[in-house]
């Protein structure tokens, strides 16, 4: 069983930039894709990014494209979410999330199978 905890939100000017991160336990870190997700006040939980389980591969939501980054140390368990230039509409909970099942990327929620708590970010105007 894999368990995640997600730590670096707080509270950042508009413009300003954070740097999330997850640590995972349980079974081989490299075995499967990560994902990073957000969840504002009175949203559904919405795709942010994904890196494969080697992580040679990144998908990005147009929204974040450009100003997010998406890595991994497999060496560490952790993948981080750089967050730069962020806007007001950042605003959210974010979630780390595994997909246990594959090594692949996937932007869709359903597919992922353990998930952190979550992480608040605020960005003031």
């Amino acid at each position: 069983q894999v368990q995640l905890v997600e730590s670096g939100g707080g509270l950042v000017q508009a413009g300003g930039s954070l740097r999330l991160s997850c640590g995972a336990s349980g079974r081989s870190f490299s075995s499967y894709a990560m994902g990073w997700f957000r969840q504002a006040p009175g949203k559904e939980r919405e795709f942010v990014a994904t890196i494969s389980g080697s992580g040679g591969s990144t998908y990005y939501a147009d929204s974040v494209k450009g100003r997010f980054t998406i890595s991994r140390d497999n060496a560490k368990n952790t993948v981080y979410l750089q967050m730069n230039s962020l806007k007001p509409e950042d605003t959210a909970v974010y979630y780390c999330a595994a997909r246990g099942s594959s090594w692949w990327t996937s932007k869709l929620i359903h597919e992922y199978t353990n998930w952190g708590q979550g992480t608040q970010v605020t960005v003031s105007p």
